[in-house]
């Protein structure tokens, strides 16, 4: 199993979560998404994901895309222990807090969004944090909202044992602290980070634990 990634990449921060709660092995191929341009872009890493992002997951032939379909996928091969609950309404539960974050906040946010506002539209260094901060902040206050208003929420986003939603606050957190957000209006959102972070596969998927971390 190959797992091409960037250490600072959220999408790819999931995925390595995910592995790591399976304790599924795997090699890690850097794509370093700033040098040369973005590594990304070059023809061969093209052939493997036509959109040029990570991760892609390479597992036995099977070229995946998509944070979300290889968790799942992962949890579909390989079932223990399952990153989804039992019941479908707890399993849309779950899947409702990842997507908020996978496709509400995310998408908003990520590198090439930030890139195109600063190279392409012009904006100032300042002016692209404030876009940043806008969208964070807003998305984590619905997200606040949902998770402190749920009997279902307890150590972590669903009770008490990791989910996929865990997987995808986790790095979006992260990233939030890494651009200095004021997280203090979000008490939830930080109690279920700093839960999460001590647990060992969250640690070893942290982007300072990264062979291609700088």
């Amino acid at each position: 199993m190959k797992l091409y990634s960037y250490f600072r990449s959220s999408a790819s921060y999931r995925v390595r979560i995910a592995l790591n709660l399976k304790n599924l092995p795997y090699d890690y191929m850097p794509v370093h998404m700033l040098r040369d341009g973005g590594e990304q872009f070059q023809a061969e890493y093209r052939k493997l994901n036509p959109d040029a992002v990570v991760p892609t997951l390479v597992d036995d032939g099977d070229v995946l895309q998509q944070s979300l379909a290889i968790i799942e996928y992962l949890d579909e091969t390989h079932p223990l222990p399952p990153l989804l609950p039992a019941s479908p309404s707890d399993r849309a539960y779950v899947r409702s807090v990842a997507l908020q974050i996978a496709c509400e906040i995310h998408p908003l946010n990520n590198l090439r969004v930030l890139k195109y506002l600063k190279k392409t539209l012009g904006l100032s260094e300042e002016a692209k944090n404030a876009w940043y901060r806008h969208w964070i902040e807003s998305g984590f206050a619905a997200l606040e909202t949902h998770l402190a208003g749920d009997t279902r929420t307890g150590a972590l986003c669903f009770g008490d044992t990791p989910t996929l939603a865990d997987a995808c606050l986790v790095p979006q957190v992260f990233n939030a602290q890494r651009f200095e957000i004021d997280l203090s209006a979000f008490p939830t959102l930080q109690r279920i980070y700093a839960h999460a972070s001590q647990l060992d596969a969250f640690a070893r998927a942290a982007p300072s634990a990264q062979p291609d971390a700088e």
